[in-house]
């Protein structure tokens, strides 16, 4: 047994004492499921958001992504996956009740649109918050194109409780602080990038996707055609995880650092203050004119194209490594989940549970820190799953040398059959071991991932992705209908729209400096340091 082996089990075993297990119990999971708003014809809806909803810039768990068209729902942490659901299933039915008939395309890839300057740019009002919004978006379209932004995906947030991270202190002889716990995020990180490229093999939805999409746009993939006018690769799993949309190779030349939190931040605040060759010729406060918000590699930290992010909530105007440094990491984004069009709300349960068990494993795990060659090696794999995962043959790079996907896979699931027992324990329940066996069902049976089925689906009818998508989502509007309120009541939804809307009137009757100053401002504003 090797010694990576030996550290594992020994791990395992110390967590099988009471007070693990009980803080095992308080994982705390969240949701941001982005849709796009079609109109019953299966056109992307272009009217604005609708005010029913409440206002995008304040909302709690309603709010809009790039485009007006994109609704993004959020849901807040809790410890029950199920809750989570719920919680989703009850958004989108009031979401669904105020959408003027409109229904919510229930993929990743985007419906047909004939003509991606037909993309609203998500409106926030008035005041410079909101208008920093919207410029950053418009930087987005003008570095990226607006079909880029125009697909939608599913976050998840995940995060284990003070409790827990007391207990694993203890048990590596360490002394439990913030420090320690962002230093332990960073080592569950290291490990998820080493093995993110499974999760689109698992739940990756996009091996199709309408022609209008690449239309007019040069690709090396060796596209096939099915239907009237959609497009697919035989092996794909996720095409949205693919390079079709981003294309800043300065952007991928970052190697970004996962080592330390504090060589993360230093690498990401220099992207945003270096400029950029690709960008300079969009204006960004010359003569009061903004194409974007600046000239630089990055704009914000949130343009970073990551499989996952460390992230600590922010106050108003707080930069995101400011947030990190003051506060260390608070939780995990999860960022490589296609939109699952087998569910009304884009995510299941089961999902959640998997990934519980996958982020624990990868905390259980040895973690050394990554080389840029081992952060290389990560996306490569990455990049082949997303484009040929379910070939039999696929082979990945594991520490320099070839290993065949099945392999790899199986040694991972030794691992999380594992630790699903652990999770069981803890939660009285058979769920986690009941999603562990059903993904790795998948593995054996490539046909029956997202991807598999889809494109099956597809050949089968010689049907065209936009028409499945329009089926799917005409069917969960019905479904969603037909769903009670549970978690919240409509009328809770009713009065969180009139706060929001309140909100954002009293943000907007503040006095607002000129734009170009208060821009000016937030970028000349002295960084978080560690011992301030």
């Amino acid at each position: 047994m090797t010694s990576s082996k030996l550290n594992f089990n020994r791990r395992l075993e110390a967590m099988k004492n009471t007070k693990c297990l009980t803080a095992l119990r308080d994982i705390k999971h969240g949701v941001e499921r982005e849709g796009l708003r079609i109109k019953p014809s299966g056109s992307l809806a272009t009217t604005p958001h609708p005010e029913k909803l409440g206002a995008a810039l304040t909302h709690e768990c309603i709010t809009t992504d790039f485009s007006e068209s994109l609704l993004e729902f959020i849901t807040p942490p809790v410890a029950n996956s199920a809750v989570t659901e719920t919680q989703l299933k009850d958004i989108h039915k009031f979401a669904l009740e105020n959408m003027e008939g409109e229904i919510l395309w229930p993929m990743s890839m985007p419906c047909f649109i004939d003509d991606e300057a037909h993309i609203p740019l998500a409106y926030f009002g008035e005041s410079n918050v909101g208008k920093m919004k919207r410029v950053y978006r418009l930087g987005l379209k003008n570095r990226y194109g607006s079909m880029m932004q125009a697909i939608a995906g599913v976050h998840f947030n995940f995060s284990l409780p003070d409790t827990f991270w007391q207990e694993w202190a203890a048990m590596n002889g360490e002394r439990s602080n913030q420090d320690q716990i962002s230093a332990d995020y960073f080592s569950l990180i290291r490990n998820y990038r080493r093995f993110c490229w499974l999760l689109p093999y698992l739940y990756g939805a996009s091996p199709a996707l309408c022609g209008s999409f690449i239309a007019g746009k040069s690709t090396h993939l060796p596209f096939k055609k099915v239907g009237k006018g959609s497009v697919y690769l035989p092996y794909a799993t996720s095409l949205r995880m693919s390079d079709l949309g981003y294309t800043n190779s300065e952007q991928s030349a970052l190697q970004i650092c996962y080592n330390q939190l504090s060589t993360y931040v230093d690498k990401l605040r220099s992207a945003m203050y270096t400029p950029s060759e690709n960008f300079k010729h969009f204006a960004a406060g010359e003569g009061g004119h903004f194409q974007q918000l600046s000239k630089n590699i990055l704009q914000i930290e949130n343009e970073l194209y990551s499989p996952i992010r460390p992230k600590q909530p922010t106050a108003s105007l707080e930069k995101p490594t400011d947030a990190l440094v003051r506060r260390g990491v608070s939780y995990v984004e999860v960022r490589v989940l296609d939109v699952n069009p087998f569910s009304p709300v884009g995510i299941e349960k089961s999902q959640m549970d998997f990934l519980d068990v996958f982020m624990v494993s990868c905390l259980l795990m040895d973690s050394p820190e990554m080389t840029g060659e081992a952060l290389k090696e990560a996306s490569e794999n990455m990049n082949k799953v997303v484009l040929e995962g379910r070939d039999p043959d696929l082979m990945l790079a594991k520490n320099g040398e070839n290993l065949p996907f099945s392999t790899w896979s199986a040694e991972l699931f030794d691992t999380f059959r594992q630790t699903a027992e652990l999770l069981d324990e803890a939660n009285d329940t058979e769920d986690y071991s009941r999603a562990v066996a059903a993904q790795w069902d998948k593995v054996l049976q490539p046909e029956l991932t997202p991807s598999g089925k889809i494109l099956s689906h597809l050949l089968q009818e010689n049907m065209d992705n936009s028409t499945y998508g329009l089926e799917l989502a005409q069917r969960y509007a019905h479904t969603i209908a037909s769903h009670d309120y549970q978690h919240y009541a409509k009328d809770d939804f009713e009065n969180m729209a009139k706060t929001s809307l309140a909100m954002q009137e009293e943000i907007e009757s503040e006095e607002q400096a000129p734009f170009a100053d208060f821009i000016q401002d937030y970028f000349s504003a002295p960084l978080a340091k560690k011992d301030a």
